[in-house]
C-alpha cells in the first residue's frame, strides 16, 4: 500500500516586526484619505471648541483652513468645501470661527485684524492697529465679544468687538510673537503667548506691562497649546516641545521626537492625547500622562499645520487634517463601528500600562485568544451522539486540501517545471523558498537549474538579486547564486542580459560586504569600549 500524500510544509521565516499596538491600530484607522490641492502653504486649521456648557449640543459643523490670501471653510460631517472668503489684501493668518460658528476672525500679513460673518461672508469689524503682520487671533472661550491677537510688532493685545480700538496691550517681548492663546476653564481671563525672543510669557490683563511668568528657550518658540487642565502648558521651540508646569513655574518634560521645527500642536482624544506636525513631514502622536509617543505617520512635505477634528455629543476625535508647504490638504476620516471596540482595548492598555499591570492584561488577553480559537474548533466538530458512523483509519470525512500544481510537479520529479511554475506565475517569495529549500534537500538544485537558455534562466537570476540581501532568504540565495555562476558562467560574454544581471548581483553583494565590514568595524571598537567600562 502506498505511503500517503502529505502537502509540503512552508519554510517559516524568522518573526518580524512587533504586531502594531492598539494606539497604533486607533490612528491607523483614520483611513479615506482626501488630499486637496492648493496653489499656497496651508499654514492654519481650526475648528470651534465645544459649547462653554457641555450639556448644550454643539451646533457649528465648520472647520476652518487658512491658506495664501483665502481662507476655506469645510463641513466636518461630509469634508465639502463649503465657501471661501477672500476679502484679504495679503497673506492672511490664524483665521478661527467662534464656538457659536457665526462668526470668524483672522489676521494678516498688513497687520490688519478683521470679524467675518461665516453665513455671508460680510466683514463686521476692521482693526488696523497692528502696524506689523498680526499672526495670532483667538476668540475667547467665555466672552463671545472678547478677541486677543498677536503680531511681529512684539506685542499682544485685547479686543471687544463694539469698541474701535484695543482694550489691553501687553508688552515685553523682545521679537516676533507668533503663537498665543487664551487659558482654559476658571483662568480664561489669563494669556500666554510665544515668541521668537525664546521665551514663553504668561499674562495677566490687570497688569499689561510686566508679564506675570516668563518661560525661557534656547531656539524661537513657534506655537504654544494650553492643556485643558489650566495647570500646564506645551510649548515648541526648534525640534523639542517642552512641557511647562505653570504651578511650579518649572518645564516638567522636554520631548525631542522630531527631526525638524515642530511648527502645530493640538490636543485629540478629548485631552489625552498630543498631536504634533513638523518640518520634517512627520505627524506624532503622544500620551499625555508619561509623553511617550505612541503613534506617527509621514507625509510627503513639511506640514505646518496639524489638527484633530471632532464632533458628536462625546466629542470623538473625527478627522485628522494636516496641512502641508506643499498646499496640499490632508483630511483622513477615522472608521466607526469595529473601530469603536479597538478603541476601547486600547484605554484599557493604557490604563494597564500606567498602573504597572500590563503583564497581566497581556496574559488575560491571550487567555480569551486562545479561548476563542477552541470555541471556533468545537464549533467545527459534529457531536452526533450514539448514532455516529464508525471511520475507517484512512478514510477521514476532512476533505485534503487541492495539491497546487508546482507540489504536484516537484512530487514527480519535474522540478525545473516546479522552478518555473513558482516564478512565472508570480507567488508570494516564501513560496519560491520553499521550493528552493526542498529542492536544496533532494540536492535537485543543479537538476532545476541547468539545461536553460538565456531566456529561461532569467527569472532565477532575478529573484536572486531581489532577495540576496534579505537576512531570511540569503542562505538559499548565496547556494542559488553560486551554482548559478558555476553553470552558466562561461555563457555570460555571449549574452548581454545575462551579463547585465550578474554584473548587478555583483554591485549587491559588494554592498553587502561593505556593510558587514563597517558592522565588524562598530561592533569591535563598541567591545573595546564596553572592556574598558567598570
Amino acid at each position: 500500500m502506498a505511503a500517503p500524500i502529505t502537502k509540503l510544509q512552508q519554510v517559516k521565516l524568522p518573526t518580524g516586526p512587533a504586531p502594531l499596538t492598539p494606539e497604533q491600530q486607533y490612528w491607523k484607522g483614520f483611513k479615506s484619505s482626501q488630499n486637496i490641492p492648493s496653489q499656497s502653504p496651508i499654514t492654519h486649521i481650526s475648528f470651534p471648541p465645544p459649547p462653554s456648557n457641555p450639556l448644550l449640543p454643539s451646533t457649528n459643523d465648520y472647520f476652518a483652513v487658512t491658506t495664501g490670501t483665502r481662507v476655506q471653510i469645510f463641513s466636518i460631517r461630509t469634508r465639502k468645501l463649503i465657501k471661501t472668503i477672500t476679502r484679504f489684501s495679503d497673506i492672511a493668518h490664524s483665521a478661527e470661527i467662534r464656538r457659536d460658528g457665526r462668526v470668524m476672525v483672522a489676521g494678516d500679513e498688513t497687520g490688519k485684524i478683521q470679524v467675518f460673518d461665516v453665513n455671508s461672508r460680510a466683514i463686521l469689524k476692521t482693526w488696523e492697529e497692528h502696524k506689523q503682520p498680526v499672526w495670532t487671533t483667538k476668540f475667547s472661550p467665555t466672552e463671545l465679544t472678547t478677541v486677543m491677537s498677536a503680531s511681529d510688532d512684539r506685542t499682544v493685545r485685547l479686543w471687544d468687538l463694539p469698541t474701535q480700538e484695543s482694550t489691553t496691550t501687553f508688552v515685553g517681548h523682545e521679537d516676533y510673537v507668533r503663537s498665543g492663546s487664551f487659558m482654559p476653564g476658571t483662568m480664561s481671563n489669563l494669556i500666554v503667548s510665544g515668541s521668537y525672543d525664546g521665551t514663553v510669557r504668561l499674562w495677566d490683563p490687570r497688569v499689561p506691562s510686566k508679564a506675570a511668568m516668563v518661560f525661557k528657550h534656547a531656539a524661537p518658540v513657534e506655537t504654544v497649546l494650553p492643556m485643558p487642565s489650566g495647570t500646564t502648558v506645551l510649548a515648541a521651540a526648534d525640534n523639542q516641545i517642552s512641557v511647562l508646569d505653570l504651578v511650579a513655574g518649572k518645564p516638567l518634560h522636554l520631548i525631542k521626537n522630531h527631526q525638524k521645527t515642530v511648527t502645530s500642536l493640538c490636543l485629540a482624544s478629548n485631552g489625552t492625547r498630543l498631536v504634533s506636525g513638523g518640518l520634517d513631514g512627520h505627524v506624532k502622536v503622544f500620551e499625555t500622562a508619561g509623553w511617550n509617543v505612541v503613534a506617527g505617520s509621514k507625509y510627503p512635505a513639511p506640514v505646518l499645520a496639524v489638527n484633530v477634528v471632532s464632533a458628536g455629543a462625546n466629542r470623538e476625535d473625527k478627522h485628522l487634517v494636516v496641512g502641508m508647504q506643499s498646499g496640499v490638504l490632508s483630511i483622513r476620516t477615522r472608521l466607526s463601528g469595529q473601530q469603536k471596540v479597538k478603541e476601547r482595548e486600547r484605554e484599557k492598555e493604557m490604563q494597564a500600562l500606567i498602573a504597572g499591570t500590563l503583564d497581566d492584561y497581556d496574559k488575560k488577553n491571550k487567555n480569551k485568544k486562545r479561548t476563542r480559537g477552541i470555541e471556533k474548533k468545537l464549533r467545527g466538530l459534529d457531536f452526533v451522539g450514539e448514532g455516529v458512523d464508525v471511520i475507517i483509519e484512512g478514510n477521514d470525512r476532512k476533505e485534503r486540501k487541492p495539491e497546487s500544481f508546482w507540489e504536484r510537479d516537484l512530487r514527480q520529479g519535474k522540478y525545473a517545471q516546479a522552478l518555473d511554475t513558482v516564478l512565472n506565475r508570480g507567488l508570494p517569495a516564501v513560496t519560491v523558498l520553499t521550493l528552493l529549500t526542498a529542492l536544496r534537500h533532494r540536492s535537485a538544485m543543479r537538476v532545476a537549474f541547468q539545461g536553460r537558455d538565456e531566456n529561461t534562466v532569467q527569472p532565477i537570476l532575478k529573484w536572486v538579486v531581489k532577495h540576496i540581501t534579505d537576512p531570511r532568504y540569503v542562505g538559499i540565495c548565496v547556494d542559488s547564486a553560486l551554482l548559478l555562476l558555476d553553470i552558466y558562467s562561461e555563457h555570460v560574454g555571449g549574452s548581454p542580459e545575462l551579463e547585465h544581471n550578474f554584473k548587478i548581483l555583483h554591485r549587491r553583494v559588494r554592498t553587502e560586504v561593505e556593510r558587514s565590514q563597517q558592522a565588524c568595524q562598530t561592533s569591535g571598537m563598541l567591545e573595546m569600549l564596553m572592556t574598558g567600562m567598570p
